[in-house]
């Protein structure tokens, strides 16, 4: 009887702790899919390139028209809205055609970046011109503790980590308004990275972008 007892707190202990492992993936892992944004899983950036090893990692295009990637010809086009440069392709630019640091500059985009420290789906407006002119920024990628950034350096396991409740404000190539939220570098975006060889990088983001030209940026009924 006793053995009978000991078995069945046994596996009431392992159902919990399953329980609760699940329910830690799920808050560390949340659904994406809101229904109004577009989920972008695994976009394959310059993998193999390692940092230091004598090489920069190449830039990529991408649009929110089309969802997928640009070819660096039409750098100068309105037709991708944020290119990935730098280390792991981690850093995001706008597609602007002022800006002397926008890879876009000379041409025809309207683009623009601001970082804000608020949850995705709680921003349901855009700022306003005057706001992406004063606070807007030319790239953003590794934070360095000035809060401009999608992501920490861990130090000591040399893997980065999104930074909670960090989102971007966008001005789309064509001039519409939109927000991005970086999920991942990693393949597979898991919940939590513990192998510096991870495949990387692999690029997984949502964004909104508002269609019809106002600032409604909610994507929460």
């Amino acid at each position: 009887m006793m053995k009978s007892n000991y078995l069945k707190q046994a596996l009431i202990l392992a159902f919990v702790a399953v329980f609760s492992i699940s329910c830690t993936k799920e808050e560390l892992k949340p659904q994406l899919d809101d229904g109004k944004s577009t989920v972008v899983k695994d976009v394959e950036g310059d993998v193999g390139n390692t940092v230091g090893g004598g090489e920069a990692f190449e830039t990529f295009y991408f649009s929110f028209k089309s969802n997928g990637k640009v070819d660096k010809s039409k750098v100068l086009t309105a037709e991708w809205d944020i290119a990935f440069a730098n280390e792991y392709n981690s850093y995001i630019s706008p597609n602007s055609a002022a800006n002397k640091q926008s890879f876009g500059f000379g041409g025809v985009g309207k683009g623009a970046l601001m970082v804000v420290n608020q949850a995705y789906d709680a921003i349901k407006t855009a700022p306003s011109d005057a706001e992406f002119a004063s606070k807007g920024v030319n790239t953003s990628g590794l934070d360095l503790g000035d809060g401009n950034g999608w992501y920490f350096y861990e130090m000591n396991t040399h893997i980065a980590i999104p930074v909670k409740n960090r989102t971007y404000i966008l001005k789309t190539a064509d001039g519409k308004y939109a927000k991005l939220q970086m999920i991942s570098m990693y393949k597979g975006a898991p919940a939590v990275v513990s192998d510096i060889n991870w495949p990387a990088p692999y690029l997984t983001f949502r964004y909104f972008v508002q269609e019809d030209g106002s600032t409604n940026l909610s994507t929460k009924d």
